[in-house]
């Protein structure tokens, strides 16, 4: 059977529990990197093993449905038992029943959960870059004499727009199709990497709203125009920036209509700052910009998503050629 499954090539990959009894700790650490299958063993044997490859290091999960099978679904570091077929005991030690007695149902569950965590870790640096963003802009305004870039409630309309609807499509975002063939990603939520990477994803979004602002406030001439502009940068920015997060990889091409929502999200943003700016002037304190002011915003808008697409195919390329 484990040489028509590919587990075993042939009977030198395999050992049996008499075999194991002549051995020391120290010996079974040596067969259990060596022997692929171990038969006739008995529920001694199975925590032995258990604890043996834990030693050498390696993640262990353990699948049984009878009485003497729950030691060592216990001493595994995650125990899987059968809930249809599956003794109460077994069910009992175990972190996992398979209520359906279907050893498939591993997968997809293996699969769902390094989609939540990949897409809470999506949101979350979404949400923190693009709010470093604001921070940058209003903070360093500040440090250098200039007038305040955006008024209270223009920055609570940013927030309301970025952090809602693409914040809810990043966190139900499709998987990428090859997540379970890179194996398990047991990275921290705030590793130095991702951290360098926000802060400098946040710093870029609010270096390019402060030049918006400086070139309507020295160009133009004008303290309305130079917030208008920095706050539809802003905003326009946030949305665009929520595609990068979606894959390590690149998002350009059919990637980038994959996630509906976040497409929708990005729609009807831009159509409510348009709306906000155009049609509600008096309340947000903003002025209708001209056709030249709009196409400066646009550039400077999608300047994030064109820069960590570069950083990304960069990247690609130094891996590749390490290989």
């Amino acid at each position: 059977i484990a040489k028509q499954t590919g587990i075993a090539a042939d009977k030198s990959e395999c050992i049996t529990g008499t075999q194991l009894d002549s051995m020391d700790d120290e010996q079974l650490g040596l067969a259990v990197m060596k022997y692929n299958v171990f038969a006739r063993t008995s529920p001694e044997h199975k925590v032995r093993i258990v604890k043996a490859l834990k030693k050498a290091g390696k993640t262990v999960a353990m699948t049984g449905d009878g009485v003497n099978d729950a030691p060592a679904l216990k001493s595994a570091d995650i125990g899987c038992s059968l809930g249809m077929s599956g003794t109460d005991v077994a069910k009992a030690s175990s972190d996992l029943v398979l209520t359906d007695d279907n050893f498939a149902t591993i997968v997809r569950a293996v699969r769902l959960g390094r989609e939540i965590h990949e897409n809470i870790k999506k949101s979350v640096r979404f949400l923190i870059s693009s709010n470093i963003g604001e921070i940058i802009t209003v903070f360093v305004s500040i440090l250098m004499g200039m007038p305040v870039p955006l008024l209270a409630l223009q920055l609570l309309w940013i927030n309301l727009v970025t952090d809602s609807l693409p914040g809810i499509a990043l966190g139900i975002d499709p998987p990428d199709r090859d997540m379970l063939l890179e194996g398990a990603n047991n990275e921290k939520l705030f590793n130095f990497s991702t951290s360098v990477a926000m802060v400098l994803e946040g710093m870029f979004i609010g270096g390019l709203a402060l030049f918006a602002f400086s070139v309507g406030l020295n160009v133009y001439a004008s303290l309305e125009v130079g917030r208008t502009m920095a706050f539809c940068v802003l905003s326009f920015s946030q949305l665009l920036h929520a595609f990068n997060m979606r894959s390590r990889g690149s998002v350009l091409g059919k990637k980038f209509f994959e996630n509906k929502l976040l497409l929708l999200s990005l729609i009807i943003g831009v159509s409510l700052q348009v709306i906000v700016v155009c049609y509600l002037s008096e309340l947000f304190g903003t002025v209708v910009l001209t056709l030249s002011q709009w196409q400066l915003v646009m550039c400077l808008s999608v300047m994030p998503l064109v820069v960590v697409e570069l950083q990304k195919r960069l990247n690609s390329a130094l891996r590749k050629k390490k290989i």
